[in-house]
């Protein structure tokens, strides 16, 4: 009999951004304590996992022989955290072994991640100019907070506020494709790595 993990695995391989959402959903934050208990940045350790699972998804059509996913995505952040800390020359701590999770089964349809892309394209230009430009300079160029008040000419806290304006805004617009979580870390993480996605172009089909 096929178990979950098999399922979803087998749907992952046709595209199916729906079983890659139950997976996200699942182990995202016991992966980001795993990576953060190595990193010793949460910032940082955030941004590893996302790419781990943005690797997840490029090379959906090659996972076939994943029998159980978590101890496969706790390794590929264990690996790209060590890659982390010997380019950061940081120190290591592997102590921490993240929490099993369950993934819930679901034969709900595929997204549409080009359809994503389109709405995502309009939400964005949407965002009043000062929202629009705090969050790219957060999300896509790395940013500190402190970096973008410099750039902007504005406070901390002004920065704090745009920047969250524009996920709540982004958030609201792009509901459809977001689990129905009611935490918003889960949410803001899902949502910009759709961005990511759709920026790296990884969602083409192959």
């Amino acid at each position: 009999m096929e178990n979950i993990d098999s399922f979803l695995v087998n749907e992952l391989a046709n595209s199916n951004l729906r079983a890659y959402e139950n997976i996200f959903n699942a182990h995202y934050l016991n992966l980001c304590r795993f990576a953060n208990s190595i990193v010793h940045d949460e910032d940082s350790a955030q941004s590893l996992v996302q790419q781990v699972f943005v690797n997840f998804w490029e090379n959906r059509k090659s996972l076939g022989h994943i029998e159980h996913i978590l101890p496969y995505l706790t390794t590929s952040v264990r690996n790209i955290c060590l890659n982390f800390i010997k380019r950061e020359k940081r120190n290591v701590d592997l102590t921490f072994v993240p929490m099993d999770a369950q993934v819930e089964n679901t034969t709900e349809n595929q997204i549409n991640i080009a359809e994503f892309e389109e709405k995502y394209i309009i939400a964005i230009s949407l965002l009043p100019s000062k929202c629009k430009l705090a969050f790219e300079y957060s999300r896509f160029e790395n940013l500190t907070n402190k970096e973008i008040a410099q750039k902007m000419n504005i406070t901390l806290k002004g920065v704090e506020a745009l920047i969250s304006r524009s996920l709540k805004n982004l958030r609201i617009a792009l509901e459809e494709y977001l689990p129905g979580s009611k935490n918003n870390k889960i949410s803001n993480s899902f949502l910009f790595l759709l961005i990511k996605m759709v920026r790296q172009k990884v969602y083409s089909l192959l």
